[in-house]
């Protein structure tokens, strides 16, 4: 009878234990990385800036198509679950990123035109598109303006053009790839060879600010 009543006390605090992990995990949020969730996961997660982080927004699902794979471009798969964001960290005059490579040329893995000025632009442009956070939501549109990449110990100047879209995705506008990091740079190759980087790194550390 004790040996029972020992055993049924070491199951309730295992059950215990596992329902304490269980709640600790579904208040932890997840940044800045694409996961694959079930499809239960049509959430809308707090996209506010508390201590300037940027919160997930939901988990839409991704649909296939005509993907351009140039620069290493990651195409869509249908029914996985993409993370979206509508927000990015707030700017400084330090502001960290990731730099990542991008054609805004026509029939380039960019997709559609320039959203800033319905053009497209040739490879030989310090041209950049930022996350929809930094272009649209940080107080003030960012669009035909300029910005100063630091990276590898030099510095360029690249005009914003484009939108690195983290809220919508999959579709020909985008060519069919999944949704941006809410912090990211994506540069022309032109941006790359003046930081001195090699196109097949792909994604590089860097700062930024406005000019």
């Amino acid at each position: 009878m004790q040996r029972e009543y020992l055993t049924d006390m070491a199951n309730l605090k295992k059950l215990l234990a596992m329902f304490a992990l269980v709640m600790f995990m579904s208040h932890l949020r997840i940044h800045g990385v694409s996961m694959l969730v079930g499809s239960s996961a049509n959430v809308t997660i707090d996209t506010s800036h508390r201590r300037g982080r940027c919160h997930i927004n939901g988990f839409p699902h991704g649909k296939s198509g005509d993907c351009n794979r140039d620069h290493g471009s990651v195409c869509c798969k249908d029914g996985h679950c993409y993370t979206q964001f509508r927000c990015s960290p707030p700017v400084s005059a330090d502001t960290s990123a990731i730099l990542t490579l991008n054609s805004f040329a026509r029939g380039g893995d960019g997709g559609g035109k320039s959203f800033c000025d319905n053009r497209f632009h040739k490879g030989t442009e310090l041209v950049v598109a930022l996350s929809t956070g930094w272009l649209r939501l940080d107080d003030k549109r960012r669009c035909n303006k300029m910005i100063r990449i630091n990276g590898n110990g030099r510095a360029v100047l690249a005009k914003v053009v484009e939108e690195c879209d983290s809220a919508y995705f999959c579709d020909v506008e985008h060519n069919f790839e999944p949704p941006c990091p809410y912090n990211d740079v994506d540069a022309s190759p032109t941006v790359w060879k003046a930081l001195g980087l090699k196109e097949v790194i792909g994604v590089f550390k860097i700062t930024w600010s406005d000019v």
